[in-house]
This record gives structure tokens, sequence and C-alpha cells, in this order.
């Protein structure tokens, strides 16, 4: 590896690192603090911020300093409980998204089931699986059962490598923890898609064919309005909003905000599979580091992954900016 491009890559780790740590921690204490977006995918949220934090805090510090010194020099010990971190904070984070990506699918197209599925301790335990699942699917090759973690000599990083017998736990590892949760995540949103495509499609055609029904309707019940409220003006009352009204409004307002974290769960997933492919691609298509500038490039695209999810948030959810608005202002959230 050439001194430019380690100095690149030591600068873009340490970069990532920050803006991670400062970003992953204003979303915890923002969904924490503010009752606006504290919901049941706010909860898979927070536990995904705290997966990338933690990522940010334990492994980046480790890779920046690989890349300062061009080698591994923090001993055995750390060279096999920094795979371990990695890989299972990768894991859990894909997991989260894939659970979170379920929820939506659920929210979405069967609400009737929703509120008995995502109850306080099915939630949690939810969580938990994604974090045990995860860490424990390495306790194999950290025991050194099924390969083990140590020194990739041509990458100068810790990594997998074959145990004694030959044996390695990656290809598995990437199966369990990666492609399955993508086919997964697939799957629920091309059924959200599908869901509300048909649903968009009869409300189109209910509203062409019974217009002209509504229209006569909604007349009737402007002067049966228009009547009424002449006749609370005559007795000197004053007429009141009904509640109903209001209450379509929020649930409205509900809606659309669950759609719109459905398509930021969206994003949050093209924004991981594109970190995480290239780093996939080049292990694979150059085994021997014969274009090492493609494997630091892998990397910091990897890295940027723990980042970029708050910039998302910020992007795509209003009340999220809001949220992040009044714990940087120092505010009184508000509760609705």
């Amino acid at each position: 590896f050439s001194r430019p491009l380690l100095d690149f890559a030591a600068t873009m780790t340490v970069l990532i690192m920050v803006v991670g740590i400062l970003g992953n921690l204003l979303t915890i204490v923002a969904l924490i603090r503010c009752p606006r977006v504290r919901n049941v995918a706010a909860a898979f949220i927070i536990s995904l911020c705290v997966a990338d934090f933690m990522f940010c805090t334990f492994v980046l510090p480790f890779s920046s300093s690989r890349f300062i010194y061009g080698t591994w020099i923090h001993g055995d010990f750390l060279c096999q409980l920094f795979p371990f971190m990695r890989y299972g904070n990768i894991g859990v984070s894909l997991l989260l998204i894939a659970m979170i990506t379920v929820n939506r699918y659920i929210m979405i197209a069967h609400h009737n089931v929703y509120n008995r599925i995502y109850k306080k301790l099915w939630i949690g335990a939810m969580i938990a699986f994604c974090w045990m699942f995860s860490f424990g699917m390495q306790i194999p090759t950290l025991l050194g059962v099924w390969g083990i973690f140590g020194l990739d000599k041509k990458l100068g990083t810790c990594t997998i490598l074959n145990d004694s017998n030959g044996n390695s736990a990656k290809t598995a590892l990437f199966i369990i923890a990666f492609l399955i949760p993508c086919c997964v995540i697939i799957c629920c949103y091309a059924l959200i898609f599908w869901v509300v495509h048909n649903f968009l499609v009869r409300i189109k055609s209910f509203a062409q064919f019974d217009l002209r029904f509504v229209s006569e309707k909604f007349t009737e019940s402007l002067m049966r309005r228009s009547e009424s409220r002449v006749r609370e003006h005559a007795v000197g009352s004053h007429p009141k909003a009904p509640k109903s009204k209001s209450k379509e409004h929020r649930d409205l307002k509900t809606k659309r905000n669950e759609w719109r974290i459905t398509k930021m769960v969206l994003a949050i997933f093209l924004s991981f599979v594109i970190c995480y492919l290239p780093i996939t691609i080049v292990k694979v298509a150059d085994k021997d580091v014969h274009f090492p500038g493609f494997h630091v490039l892998g990397y910091i695209m990897l890295y940027l992954s723990a980042c970029i999810n708050p910039i998302i948030y910020v992007i795509m959810n209003k009340q999220y900016r809001q949220a992040y608005k009044t714990v940087i202002l120092w505010r009184r959230p508000r509760l609705l």
C-alpha cells in the first residue's frame, strides 16, 4: 500500500468516525427525548444507531490506526476482538433494517394484527434477537472451531482466516447475515408496493365510478351544515368543530408519516447495500490483492454506512429534523 493511499484512507476513516459518533448519538438522544417520533419504528432505529455508534467507537479507531501505521500494531487479543465487533455490528445493522422492513409491511398490509404483534415485550425480544444472533454466529470462529480471527498479512488487517483444517465461516456468515436479510427486505418492499399499487387502483376506479354520487352527497351535507350553523347562530351558540374531523386529520398525518418512514427505511437499505457491495466484489474478484487501492476504497465505503443514516433521517423526515432541532437548541419537546 502506498503512503498517499494510506494517508487518504486514515483521513477519511477519522472523518467518518467523528461524523458517525456525533450523528448517531444525536439521533439516539432526539428519538428518546421527543415523544412525537417515539413509535415502534423508532425503537428499531435507536438500536440501529447504537450499533452504528459502537462501530464508530470500537472499530473505526483501530481501522484508522491500521491505515496510519500500515499494519496491525495492537496485539493478538484485539486482533480477534476487532473483526468480531466489525462483523457483529454489520450483521446487527442489516438484521435491524430487515426487522423495520417487516414492521412496515405488517403496518401497511396487515394493520388489523399490527398492535397484537408489536407490543413492548415482543419489540424488545426482536431487538435482542438481532444482537444475540449476529454476535452468536461468530462464537465458533472466536473459539477457533470454524475458522479463526487473525491477521491477514496481505491486507495488514484482522479478519476471518481459515483454521488448521482449512475451514472458514466467511461464506456461511455472508449467506446468513447478508443474503437472507436482503432477500427478506426485497420481498417485503415488493409486497408493500404491490399493496399500495392495488389500493391506489381501487381508489381511482371507485372515484371514477362514484364521483357523481359523492358530489351529490357532499352538496347535501354542506347544505345541512349551513342550516345547522344558521340555527346555532340564531340561538347565540358557537359552533364546534366535530371531533371526528380532527381525529381524521390526525389519522391522516399519522399515515403520511408512516409512509415517509417506510420510504426512509428503503433509502437506508439501499445505502447499506451500496456501501457494502464494493468491498464484497473486491474480496471475491481480487483475492490475491493485486489492486490494493480498490480494497482501501471498499473499506472506506463500508465504514461510510455507519455515518450515513442520520443524514438520511435529516433529508427524508420532517419530524426527525424537528427532533434534532429540539435537541441542538435545547428546546422543550412538543407532545403532539
